[in-house]
Order: C-alpha cells, then structure tokens, then sequence
C-alpha cells in the first residue's frame, strides 16, 4: 500500500511572494483578453503576481483586455508590453500567433507560458522548446488536468504498482460547444486555429494525461476524423468535428480513445480509464474529487481528502475535503508552479514546451494517419 501523510484541513500550497521583498513579486503581462486571457490572469493574481498590462486583439481593445484579465493597464502593441518592466508574459492569442509572440517575448529576456497547442506545426514547437532551452528561459503549456489532486493520486498508485499489469487505456473528450450549425470560432479556420482543431485542442489533453499517469507513451496510432458540420456562416469547415484513435504505447499497451465538439449534452467530459490485472481506476474531469478503483472482489469510489492524499496529491490540494475543487483551481496550481520555475525551483510534473512540442508530434502523427485511411503511423518519441 501507498504511504500516507496527514495534513491540516488545508494542504499549504501558496508560492505567493508575501515573504519575499517587494520588488521580487513577479511582474506579468498578458497578451489575449479573451477567456483564457480572463483565466491566466486570475491565477496570475491568487498565486501572487502582479500584472502590470495586458494587450488586447487590436489598440482599441487594450482597457478592455486590462479590465477582463485583471491588469493594471493596458497596452496597444506587444511591443510595448515586452518593453515594460515584467518578468514573465502568458500568451492567450489565436494558436497561428503562438510561435512569433513567444519568440518575440524570448528576446526580450521574458519566461513565457503559452497556451496549447504550443503551435500549429511540429517545426514550429519544436523550434520554441529550442529557444526555451538556448536563452535558459521557463517555457510552460498549460495541460492543466495534471494538476487535480486525483489525477496525481491516480499517478502515484500506478507508479506503485496497483494497476499491476496495465492491459489497456480507453476513453474520450466529449463537448458540444460547436455542435449547432450556427456555432462559429475562431478555432474552426485552419488558417488562423492550425490544421487539427478538436484533436489539438482537447485531444491533445487527453493524450498528455494520459502519458502523465502511466509514465508510457503512445507509440503508434491509427485515427479517422470527421467535419459533421462542413459549413459554417457560408464558409467551408476543413478543420474535425470529431476524431476516433486506436494506439499503442512503447510499453504495449493497447488503447482507444473519442475527440468531439459536437456531442451533445457532454460539456467538457474528459475521461480516462486505465485497466489493469490488479486494479483498474477511472477520472472523469467533469466530478474530479473522486478518482474510481476498481477490482475483481470489490470496487470503490476514493474521495478526494487531504488527510488521506499521497504526499503528490496532497501537494496540488487547495481546499478541505468536501468543499469542491475544479478546473480553475488546477489552473492556479499550474500557474503557481509555471511562477515557482521562474524562481527557480523545479516542480514535479510541470507541463513544459518539451510537453508541447511532444504533444505536436502525437498531432501530427494522427492527421497523417487520417490522411492514409487510417494507416498506423509512428509516433516521433526521440
């Protein structure tokens, strides 16, 4: 069995700078006012950071972007926010922008956070986690799902040893936040959202949980795709409604897995299941305190509690058991650790661009596998 810790009713997880001089408060900008942007800039504020500007989608846009992220001002170009006197810039803009405002923000001697996908071709993020690496920079993505404390107890049981053998790994991201005909965003134009939508979006989350929690990754993959929706406002969709995938991972597991934005009534239902010889457990995002345990003689439901947590787990823990903790709260975790990077420190499981550059790589492979009739392609793991 796995060992345990007892902690308070409120596992400490605070990288806030109030015991630090003042001027080492980090100092953060935000480019994109956008939802994300309303989201980075929230965590940036409960983990202790200032942001000083934020940068909208146009000059006009700039107070609006500073009102919706929470910044003390607003900027009328990129330019000028980098020029400032801040530390750390999180990029909240349409993924075709990704790789030139990183980049831009790189010399400029700033850490960056950048939304997923980390860019829109395999070159490009690979090219950034380069430039992370040479100028010695943090780079973090946030694949945020990493940073509920069940997902880190399931990661610890397996890591154990409980599954004992893992045979398979199956499940799905469903949404429907585009599934009506006159449903429209940004994301759906290949040119501005990159050649993969719904599996670079939210697939891509799935995937990278996955690999997190099993330590294993996917190897090869076979995958279809599918635009149910071919039209939207009169402009011809190329960009997946929907996408099914078998793989399997290096250490041979076997594994299925559904993508989808037009599933109705699924909201944001990301699920995972490993099965095991020993123990299987299930994580569904959408009711995160519990993580399920199944076995032959008797299955069970582990309700998230700090008193019982593993020492992993219990880290990422923000509020006593019973008192619901969710996406945003992963979310600040994530932010909190992305700061703590910046500081110096090294936090377990942190996404970082190596993570979005690895995870472009599992893209790319499941669009040249669609364009081949399904065709098993390998997936670059060097």
């Amino acid at each position: 069995m796995l060992d345990r810790v007892q902690k308070g009713p409120i596992a400490s997880y605070d990288v806030s700078t109030t015991a630090r001089e003042p001027r080492n408060r980090l100092r953060v900008g935000i480019v994109g006012g956008g939802f994300m942007g309303q989201v980075h800039g929230r965590s940036a504020l409960v983990s202790g950071a200032t942001v000083v500007g934020a940068v909208g989608s146009s000059p006009s846009r700039a107070q609006a972007a500073a009102d919706a992220t929470g910044a003390e001002r607003g900027f009328a170009t990129l330019d000028e926010l980098l020029a400032s006197d801040i530390d750390v810039v999180h990029v909240c803009t349409p993924n075709n922008t990704h790789r030139d405002v990183t980049l831009k923000a790189f010399e400029a001697g700033k850490h960056v956070v950048c939304e997923k996908p980390l860019a829109t071709s395999v070159a490009d993020a690979t090219g950034l986690t380069a430039a992370a690496q040479e100028t010695g920079l943090v780079g973090a993505v946030p694949f945020v799902y990493r940073y509920h404390p069940m997902v880190r107890e399931l990661r610890t049981r397996i890591a154990a040893g409980d599954a004992g053998v893992i045979t398979s790994l199956h499940g799905s991201y469903l949404q429907d936040w585009l599934a009506g005909a006159d449903d429209q965003n940004w994301r759906v134009d290949d040119t501005t959202g990159g050649p993969s939508r719904t599996f670079a979006d939210i697939g891509s989350h799935w995937c990278d949980l996955t690999e997190f929690v099993t330590g294993d990754r996917i190897a090869a993959i076979s995958a279809q795709l599918r635009t149910v929706r071919t039209q939207r406002g009169g402009v011809e969709v190329r960009t997946e409604d929907l996408a099914t995938a078998q793989f399997r991972t290096e250490a041979g597991v076997v594994g299925t897995i559904v993508v989808s934005q037009v599933a109705a009534g699924r909201k944001n239902r990301l699920y995972l299941e490993v099965s095991g010889t020993e123990s299987s457990f299930g994580f569904d995002q959408e009711d995160p305190d519990r993580l399920w345990v199944g076995r032959r003689d008797a299955s069970q439901l582990l309700t998230r509690d700090p008193e019982t947590l593993s020492p992993p787990a219990a880290r990422v823990n923000r509020l006593p058991a019973g008192h619901a903790q969710g996406y945003q709260d992963a979310f600040d975790s994530f932010v909190a650790d992305s700061y703590a990077a910046v500081l110096g420190d090294h936090p377990d499981g942190l996404p970082d661009f190596a993570a979005g550059a690895r995870s472009a790589r599992v893209v790319d492979a499941v669009l040249r596998s669609a364009a081949s009739d399904s065709a098993w392609i390998t997936v670059d793991n060097s």
